[in-house]
């Protein structure tokens, strides 16, 4: 199920998903953390991209197992790639404790301590998945090209070759 799509690696079609989605809920973790107005403007929008690419980075890690059996295990991306899903499961629970208890109180002003604390905890695992995501694509971009760059020279290709 989780091999090809038309011939092409499902994995390599899913990940972008995650890739893209993960780091801009961080980002919105991050704006509606930081400014309650923005709970209005972001916070759905940043729970829905943080879930989607939550399940997005579940099916990565199916397919990539699947992949892998195709042409190998590039570590350490393996190793990133089974723990990533785990981690961003993570995010996406304390960002949705977050937004129900932040949107429940009227126009988001005056948050009570513990939640500006809590805002903080999500702040922290916004940055860190965030990093984390950048791991996870930077091996997985290096296990595909480190040998194809290595092995040519700018300018060797031309559209007549």
């Amino acid at each position: 199920m989780f091999d090809t799509i038309d011939g092409l690696p499902v994995h390599v079609l899913v990940v972008h998903v995650a890739v893209v989605l993960i780091p801009l809920a961080a980002i919105g973790a991050i704006l509606i953390a930081l400014r309650p107005r923005a709970m209005r403007l972001f916070g759905v929008a940043t729970v829905l991209g943080a879930a989607i690419g939550t399940v997005a980075s579940f099916v990565a890690r199916s397919s990539g197992e699947i992949l892998s059996s195709r042409i190998g295990f590039p570590e350490p991306h393996v190793t990133y790639g089974e723990t990533f899903p785990i981690a961003a499961l993570g995010f996406l629970i304390l960002l949705v404790i977050f937004w129900l208890f932040a949107r429940g109180i009227p126009l988001n002003r005056n948050r009570p301590v513990w939640l500006k604390v809590y805002g903080g905890v999500v702040i922290v695992a916004a940055i860190g998945i965030a990093y984390f995501t950048f791991l996870v694509g930077h091996t997985g971009a290096e296990a595909t090209w480190a040998t194809v760059i290595e092995n040519t020279k700018p300018g060797t290709y031309s559209e007549s070759d």
